[in-house]
């Protein structure tokens, strides 16, 4: 299996901005420059499913595996013959909060999976965490 991580450590939001920002997934769109629209099917919660569509790209449908609130949540997106998976933790250190997505591919066509989505995704994870943190402290 195909892992990687980013993490960073801020006092410029709390955990509770954090999760507010992930949970309102119809307004992803307005954080992330590389999704032209999200759509939750119910709540934010373990067993709830969202429609993703990335500029550029064909709509997926998105699976919430875990959530904890405040916490942590964790997705998974099936491709041909492959699995992402996708986690992101919310944890408070004497620092500040450590803010950490984790994505992780596996699947006999991981290898394609990879080289089309997960690793331009791991690429922009220092910036778009960057984002993630100037919008979520608005809230």
């Amino acid at each position: 299996m195909w892992t990687k991580s980013h993490s960073i450590v801020t006092t410029a939001v709390t955990k509770e901005q954090m999760w507010k920002l992930f949970a309102d997934v119809n307004n992803w769109h307005q954080w992330d420059e590389g999704i032209e629209f999200a759509r939750l099917e119910g709540r934010f919660e373990k067993g709830s499913h969202f429609t993703l569509k990335p500029k550029g790209g064909p709509k997926v449908k998105v699976k919430l595996l875990e959530t904890e609130v405040n916490q942590h949540f964790l997705d998974v997106t099936s491709f041909p013959l492959a699995k992402m998976y996708d986690k992101h933790t919310f944890e408070e250190t004497p620092e500040g909060l450590r803010i950490t997505n984790t994505l992780s591919v596996q699947g006999p066509l991981s290898f394609l999976w990879i080289k089309l989505v997960a690793q331009t995704i791991v690429d922009a994870l220092p910036t778009d965490m960057q984002k993630q943190i100037e919008t979520a402290s608005a809230l």
